[in-house]
């Protein structure tokens, strides 16, 4: 039996294999027609992983507000509800028609709520400034070296409490790249010169405040950092106000490790630890500190030391879109003051929606103020046709732009209902002269005879808007890794240079300190950066607690009159 079936199962494997060398000498003598990409990937996975990302591209489907990417922190925080707190009815100072309304599309507020919020303006919010530096850079595609220098472009001799960089054309503007799928290659190339640059910063003293740096722990000097009192350890607060203290034994129990960790995360930004052995041997003295907390002497010294070394500079955001691209960065212990964070991408090229033209806009609140920026990189060539097109890219990018939010505060929604604006980019407006013409005023540095002819300032596409004396030459265009300008030679060709690369503002409370560009030769395009000291708006809980506290003598007040008076 056994035998049998073992037959018959090698001649039905044989006469299988007999039709398949059949097959295939079949198809020798007749080849089909060769396939194309879309037959063969018709049922393919990758199809379907790949389409979806190409629809939204080509379609420009707005996606997710929260779509980005930032570094983590698990120190972030909203202890006091930033988001309720934000008050935007000072408006952005984009005023309405209408007058006694300020609409945003979702509603308006009318001037009897103004003035109740002014009121509450004045009587709990606290004034600070914070400096800002904004850059833009049109890279040509170019991928950088890993050793890159761009020191002088970040202005990193001057810190800053927060980076906005833009960039245009980080990939090629090839058909396959602004058609096909995301490539996202070059980003971490970029990112990592980035927090290199930003992370080996050394802290300078300036004329202004930094108000994002930690309080400094002045009061322990390099050889007396401990505390001379024998029962309590006083340590300075991290608070913004830098008027709080904390006291030692009345937070520390045997089983609060957590809270004590805390404190001693306390010395880790002071630089008084010449020896770490001192604080061993502090710890360990029965005179001076309770038996429960002697376990503070076997914590691993390495550890606070590493915790002491974290990047001082973050990253909040990071946004592509084809050759578009946004990435912003902090001061660390700024991060936990930003909230409602949301950004929105307008795609204004092929079609009038494809990416390779477009703006990033990155919506959020720093502290109670609301700020917005926006990456952008225009239509360009020297047409008049292009210049119309310019400046409906403008308009387009003001009415498409839209940050999502979950919430039901009043948070905003558009470009315009913010308070402070920064806009950077390629925004390609040339000059309304000839090449020979730009030419002859560069020779002679007349910077304001140029600016005379400028298509920006003469568009109207951004009236009312705030940009910084232009003291320096056009920065585009220039032959590869050179001081020429493109058109030199006549062998190359001629594009007539213009400031293309420019760094604008909006709104009260901003003081720009220096707009200036940078010699690094590696695309056609010079790298361009604005610094700014910037006023924000800041919940005060010292005047809380003062009105609280009023309030509540006028209650006894009133409670002891009326009993009198019964």
């Amino acid at each position: 039996m056994i035998s049998n079936k073992h037959t018959f199962s090698s001649t039905k494997s044989l006469n299988s294999s007999l039709n398949i060398m059949h097959n295939h000498h079949q198809r020798l003598r007749n080849p089909s027609p060769e396939r194309n990409w879309v037959e063969k990937c018709w049922n393919c996975t990758c199809l379907e992983l790949f389409w979806p990302r190409v629809v939204h591209k080509w379609l420009n489907i707005s996606t997710n507000s929260s779509d980005y990417s930032a570094d983590s922190d698990d120190s972030v925080c909203d202890p006091i509800g930033a988001e309720a707190l934000c008050c935007r009815s000072s408006g952005s100072g984009f005023n309405d028609e209408k007058g006694d309304l300020q609409n945003d599309g979702y509603g308006a507020f009318p001037r009897s709520r103004r003035r109740k919020s002014e009121t509450f303006k004045a009587q709990l919010i606290d004034s600070k400034e914070l400096r800002v530096s904004a850059n833009t850079w049109n890279v040509g595609g170019e991928l950088p070296p890993e050793d890159l220098d761009i020191r002088d472009w970040l202005d990193t001799d001057c810190p800053a409490d927060i980076y906005v960089i833009g960039f245009q054309e980080i990939i090629p503007l090839n058909a396959g790249n602004i058609f096909g799928s995301e490539d996202d290659r070059p980003i971490p190339i970029w990112e990592n010169i980035i927090r290199e640059t930003l992370n080996n910063i050394q802290p300078v003293k300036t004329k202004f405040k930094c108000y994002s740096d930690p309080s400094s722990p002045s009061r322990y000097k390099p050889s007396h950092y401990a505390p001379k009192t024998k029962h309590e350890i006083v340590l300075e607060s991290d608070s913004d106000t830098g008027d709080q203290i904390r006291t030692f034994n009345d937070s520390v129990t045997t089983d609060s490790k957590e809270k004590v960790e805390e404190y001693v995360d306390s010395f880790k930004d002071s630089s008084t630890f010449e020896n770490d052995h001192l604080l061993e041997e502090y710890l360990t003295d029965v005179n001076k500190v309770k038996p429960e907390v002697k376990w503070l002497a076997k914590l691993d010294i390495d550890s606070v030391m590493y915790q002491k070394r974290k990047p001082q500079y973050v990253r909040i955001v990071s946004k592509q879109m084809v050759g578009v691209f946004i990435t912003i960065w902090v001061h660390r212990s700024l991060r936990k003051h930003i909230q409602n964070v949301h950004v929105s991408t307008v795609g204004v090229g092929v079609m009038g929606y494809i990416g390779n033209k477009g703006s990033i806009s990155v919506s959020m609140s720093i502290y109670q103020t609301n700020f917005c920026f926006i990456c952008t990189h225009l239509t360009s060539g020297e047409r008049d046709i292009d210049i119309v097109k310019r400046n409906a890219d403008v308009d387009e990018i003001y009415k498409r732009t839209r940050f999502n939010s979950m919430s039901n505060a009043a948070v905003p929604r558009s470009i315009k209902d913010h308070e402070r604006i920064i806009w950077l980019g390629d925004l390609n407006y040339r000059f309304n002269l000839s090449y020979e013409e730009t030419r002859d005023l560069i020779s002679k540095n007349a910077w304001s005879k140029l600016l005379e002819s400028d298509q920006l300032r003469l568009g109207g596409a951004f009236d009312g808007w705030t940009e910084g004396a232009l003291n320096f030459p056009p920065t585009y265009k220039y032959e590869p890794n050179s001081d020429k300008y493109y058109g030199e030679d006549p062998k190359v060709g001629r594009r007539t240079p213009a400031w293309c690369d420019r760094i604008l503002s909006y709104g009260k409370g901003m003081r720009q300190l220096s707009y200036k560009r940078a010699e690094i030769k590696l695309s056609d395009h010079r790298p361009v950066s604005a610094s700014y000291i910037i006023e924000v708006e800041v919940f005060s809980l010292k005047k809380l607690q003062r009105a609280l506290t009023f309030t509540n003598a006028e209650m006894e007040n009133y409670g002891s009159t009326y009993f009198k008076m019964v």
